[in-house]
Parts: structure tokens; sequence; C-alpha cells
């Protein structure tokens, strides 16, 4: 257990601290069962010995009754700990989609006051110009809301995956040329790179259009003013291998291993002040994996990131 008091205390501090009730703090519960199992254990020992002649009989209640306590004790506390983390998920799932809606309303609000406004005058053109910066923050809202839609969904195991024969090939061919005009915004180079005679696949064009989406969006995202991104689709054994290669911004070694996490975005990203929710990768993830297939990555920072994922053709 806990071999000072002062111990005790810091955990009764941490539980305060984080805004927990001492139920919902694990280790302050396995405090309290520590306890009680010590009072237990020393109760039926002193019973015991008052109505028990043969110490080996009372060592064996002593250690089933240790047994049983101890096993409730891990039930319990384990219990506890995924209702304390729930709570925590919960609380920070609130304060990352407060903080990603508050941005594009306010925008939206301070546009709206403007052009309402009979105290300012402005051009056509500034007209025009605040109208698109109302569609984008708009659909940045929706965009987002989508998301959440569906990492809700993905969670509860609800994300219905209908299969059905299609054309991988001509579902990226799709979603190049309408991100071509992006690209090219950006004075972004976007080359394709297809196998010949590629067979047809069964997959949710839904869901796999808003990886191959998601992906070329990152991409584009993530890579410089007059860089490039090469997309290549090929076959593989019983699959049909994706591979989008940027020139990038990479991801830091020490963040790889989070990348495919809930709202994670990586700290050269965010000191690109590119727009993202983190939400991305995370669906990616559990739509390939639902659709029994893998995905993965290879990156290095300031050089560019591959993202590759495997689709089974039957």
């Amino acid at each position: 257990m806990f071999e000072k008091p002062s111990q005790q205390l810091n955990v009764l501090k941490q539980c305060k601290k984080n805004s927990l009730s001492l139920w919902q703090c694990p280790q302050f519960l396995f405090m309290i069962m520590g306890i009680f199992i010590i009072i237990t254990l020393v109760s039926s020992y002193a019973i015991g010995t008052r109505f028990l002649s043969d110490p080996a009989l009372i060592a064996l209640i002593d250690i089933g009754i240790t047994s049983v306590l101890l096993t409730i004790s891990y039930i319990t506390t384990r219990s506890f700990e995924r209702m304390a983390e729930a709570s925590r998920m919960k609380s920070e799932f609130i304060n990352i989609v407060s903080h990603q809606l508050r941005a594009p309303i306010t925008n939206i609000k301070w546009i709206t006051e403007f052009l309402t406004s009979d105290d300012i005058e402005m051009t056509e053109e500034k007209r025009d110009e605040y109208f698109s910066h109302l569609r984008e923050n708009n659909d940045r809202m929706v965009e987002l809301v989508d998301e959440l839609l569906i990492v809700s969904r993905i969670e509860e195991g609800s994300l219905p995956v209908r299969k059905k024969e299609s054309s991988l090939e001509e579902l990226i061919r799709m979603q190049i040329e309408r991100s071509l005009v992006y690209a090219e915004a950006s004075n972004i180079k976007l080359d394709l790179h297809i196998d010949n005679n590629l067979p047809m696949a069964f997959f949710d064009t839904t869901l796999i259009k808003l990886v191959v989406e998601n992906l070329i969006d990152n991409a584009i995202r993530y890579t410089k003013k007059g860089g490039r991104i090469e997309v290549f689709l090929k076959r593989k054994d019983k699959y049909l291998l994706f591979k989008i290669k940027d020139q990038g911004v990479g991801i830091p070694e020490k963040d790889q291993q989070f990348i495919f996490q809930k709202f994670f975005r990586s700290e050269n990203a965010l000191r690109e002040q590119t727009k993202g929710s983190g939400l991305g990768l995370y669906i990616c993830k559990n739509v390939i994996e639902k659709s029994k297939g893998k995905i993965w990555f290879q990156s290095k920072e300031g050089e560019g990131t591959s993202f590759y994922f495997l689709l089974p053709i039957d």
C-alpha cells in the first residue's frame, strides 16, 4: 500500500487537484480496499484462533479470504479506473471540440456583423471576399461535425461498412481531379502513377473515398509551395496498395507513435499553423481496419511523409 501517511495525503490532494471525487480516484480506492482487507484479515484471524485450534486451517481460511478480497479489489479498482478515464476523456473531448469550433464561430459572428452594419461602406469586391470567408468558416464547421459523427459511430461500433464491387482506380482519379485546383493554388505538383489492368475490389466507396480525400488533403496541406506530391496505386498479391508521398514538413520521430490517435497533431504541424481537427488519420485507420486492410506510414522530419494502405481485392 502506502508506506507513509504523507503518501496518502498526496493521493487525496491529487484527486482534488484533478477535480475528481474520491470515488473517481483509483489510487484512493485502492488504499481504502487495502485497509479493508487488512482489517478483515486481522478480524478473521482473531475469530479463527478463538473458535479453531488447527493453525493450518486458520491459515488456509485467511488465504482463501485474502484471495477473494484481492480479486474483488482488483475488479472494483479496474472498473473505477475505466470510469475515471472515461470522465477525463469526456472533459478533454469537450475542451478540444469547443476550441475547434470557437474560431470559425467567432469569425462568422464578426463577418456577419460587418456585412449587416449600416455604418461600414465596402466595395462589391470586398463584400464578395467576406462572403468567401463566411463560406470557408461554415464549411470548416460542417467538416468538423461530420468527422465527430463518424468518430462517434466508430467508438459505438455502429459505423456501417457497405461493400460492393468498385474501382479504386476510378475513385482515386476522381479525388485527384477535385484536389488539383487546391494543389495548383498552392503551386504544388500532383502526379498520379497507376499500374495497368488493376482488378476491381470490394469496399465501401463512401468510406474509402473519405480515406483517400483525407490523405490527399493532408499531403497538400503540409507540403510547402513549389513542392511535389506523388500518388501510386498497384496490385500486391491479394491486395491493392495505395501510396501517397509528399515533400512536406514530416513527422517528428517522438510524435510518430501517436499519429493515429484522436485529436493528436504533431508540434511542427501546429507550428506551421495549418488547419485541422486531428481526427482525419484516426478515422482513416479505423475505416481501413474495418475494411480488413492495413494502414501505415514512413516519415522524416523536414523531408516529407509517405502514407500507405492495403485494401483486399475480395
